[in-house]
């Protein structure tokens, strides 16, 4: 079937955005360089459910110079750009997105993907995951397994794969070193303060800033807002996370006494229900939320439209809500990713990173999945190690390598 884009006339300005992130993806690059070369992934089908914006772009064409038919979609309407959809299109990937559009058209893009019957998935929150085992098991019928970007679909997949009820291999990109230890951390820490800052042109330090979530995603967010000069709190249910968060300098307390306190408040748990109707009716005049997890449902946001007395656009991307206490809460990017829906993601050399461990893992999954069982995996050391050294090269750097007598006192 064709492209499903809104504006094919928008190539030109997508492909300057995907030549620039070509430029500074010198790992993914390198790889491609391999793909065009070798053509390992030869008459095979690709795919990807994903934030459809110029980094994403470069790993749909990098896996299809291999030889794939990639087929693309988004994996969230407001992240997907329709320029980088329409240069996509033009540049032989089969593309189903649009910006903005709804629930409805958004789970027709996916199901068109994957009725071509993949060979290889990769997977940005788990809705791909989710309809080859819930509504249409036939379409993986080809499926030699597949790659999970995100801490959200991995939570997804561990649950399934804890019931017994995952029915092909899947590797955890979000678990490697090379992802999580940078994008997670540098990637989401800056993206997410792009994102809320070009929305809100509004100071930062001074402020308070109440992050909800201490994983590898909320340490960025809070070191990144205690460099900008904010006042940080920081929301647990993990005590160990808590801790963390203590012995790193923050304050930490329960949403609902941090509630009152804060003008900012982020949440990045991968969870639900983190910020409800409750916690907004204890917030300051003007306080302002965004959420920095993958799905829209970490602010209660429907709980806030059933309560509001009046609301209205405040500013491109920032909705007010007038309380029946009368105060204003302020929304930023409907509650959905703030760093993709009011900014442009991760920084690129980051995702090059990330999205090298992407085509290293599709690739092991065409050579070898068919030979792997029905699980979760982790991303295997030796591309977790290849990515690395790649970027170290990038870089300028060199590190030391084990003497024969090192490796043996080391390992027996």
């Amino acid at each position: 079937m064709p492209s499903i884009i809104r504006d094919a006339s928008l190539a030109p300005q997508g492909r300057q955005k995907i030549e620039w992130a070509r430029r500074h993806m010198a790992v993914l690059d390198g790889i491609a360089q391999d793909m065009k070369r070798n053509r390992p992934l030869e008459g095979l089908k690709v795919a990807l459910s994903i934030h459809l914006e110029a980094k994403t772009a470069y790993l749909a064409q990098v896996l299809h110079q291999g030889g794939a038919d990639v087929f693309a979609t988004g994996s969230n309407p407001l992240s997907t750009q329709d320029d980088i959809c329409a240069a996509l299109s033009e540049s032989g990937v089969t593309v189903y997105a649009t910006h903005g559009c709804t629930a409805e058209a958004y789970h027709g893009y996916l199901c068109r993907a994957l009725s071509e019957k993949p060979d290889v998935i990769i997977d940005d929150g788990g809705d791909m995951v989710h309809i080859l085992h819930e509504e249409h098991p036939e379409w993986a019928e080809n499926l030699r397994g597949g790659c999970e970007e995100t801490t959200t679909g991995v939570i997804r997949l561990r649950s399934r794969a804890a019931a017994g009820k995952l029915n092909f291999p899947m590797f955890s990109i979000n678990d490697a070193d090379c992802k999580h230890l940078f994008d997670n951390r540098y990637g989401t820490g800056q993206s997410v303060w792009d994102g809320i800052m070009r929305t809100t042109n509004l100071n930062v330090a001074g402020s308070t800033v109440v992050v909800a979530g201490y994983g590898w995603c909320g340490k960025g967010v809070s070191m990144r807002a205690k460099g900008l000069g904010a006042k940080v709190i920081v929301t647990e249910v993990d005590p160990v996370r808590a801790i963390e968060a203590v012995m790193d300098g923050f304050t930490v307390m329960p949403m609902e006494k941090a509630a009152p306190l804060g003008d900012l408040f982020i949440t990045v748990t991968g969870c639900r229900d983190v910020v409800t109707p409750a916690h907004m009716l204890l917030m300051k005049d003007g306080a302002m939320m965004c959420n920095a997890g993958h799905f829209d449902v970490e602010v209660d946001v429907a709980g806030l439209r059933a309560m509001a007395v009046e609301h209205y656009e405040a500013r491109r991307n920032i909705e007010g809500f007038r309380l029946e206490n009368g105060r204003t809460v302020f929304l930023l990017a409907e509650g959905r990713l703030v760093n993709l829906a009011a900014g442009d993601g991760h920084p690129v050399e980051i995702m090059d990173m990330s999205f090298a461990l992407q085509a290293l893992c599709a690739l092991r999954l065409a050579q070898k999945g068919r030979e792997m069982a029905p699980a979760l995996y982790d991303v295997p050391r030796d591309i977790d190690g290849e990515v690395a050294l790649r970027k170290l090269t990038a870089l300028g750097v060199s590190i030391d390598a084990l003497t024969p007598e090192q490796d043996r006192y080391l390992h027996g």
